[in-house]
């Protein structure tokens, strides 16, 4: 063999193997972006449900107003973010106010008896459930693709291509396991 073919076989599986590499990073980043869309459809349901719980909850607690505001408040943060960074944000402080909001709850009794909260409050359960599902496999992807980002020699054609890493999708896990307070 000449020179000639040995240097165009060695371009060859080099094209391949660039094509490859940029493929893989191309289906990582779309999983990633299909796995956020996930999250976002299970956020939406759960900022529709929130209002609902708010008004149930006003009857029978008007003079808690501040902890009826705080939920309001931070599910409109919620809907405004846009990063991956500004949710995590607020989707803790939203995590938070609906805690203390089911805590309050708690000291009516008469309010859990209502079958329309029990309804809503067990939606709402079953969306964070959801909502950690999607958050695990959006990370899953995540961790994926920023691996195949950082690794040798995948790294040098997410350079040259512009990929970039992503942020994970966290949940203050210090704050749920912190306790409510509760004044009246």
């Amino acid at each position: 063999m000449n020179i000639i073919t040995i240097l165009i076989i060695i371009l060859v599986v080099l094209g391949l193997w660039l094509a490859g590499a940029f493929n893989a990073l191309v289906r990582s980043r779309n999983r990633v972006k299909e796995s956020w869309s996930d999250i976002d459809v299970q956020l939406k349901r759960r900022y529709n449900l929130i209002p609902n719980l708010v008004e149930a909850v006003k009857g029978y607690a008007a003079h808690e107003q501040s902890v009826l505001e705080n939920v309001i408040k931070a599910r409109s943060a919620a809907m405004g973010a846009h990063s991956v960074k500004e949710h995590n944000q607020a989707e803790n402080i939203l995590s938070g106010a609906l805690k203390n909001l089911f805590a309050l709850a708690e000291a009516y009794p008469q309010l859990r008896a209502v079958e329309s909260f029990t309804k809503l409050q067990d939606e709402l359960t079953d969306t964070e459930n959801k909502i950690q599902a999607a958050r695990r496999f959006y990370n899953t992807n995540i961790m994926t693709l920023n691996t195949q980002i950082e690794q040798f020699p995948t790294n040098i054609v997410a350079n040259i291509f512009g990929f970039k890493k992503s942020d994970f999708f966290e949940l203050n896990e210090e704050a749920a396991r912190e306790p409510v307070k509760v004044s009246f």
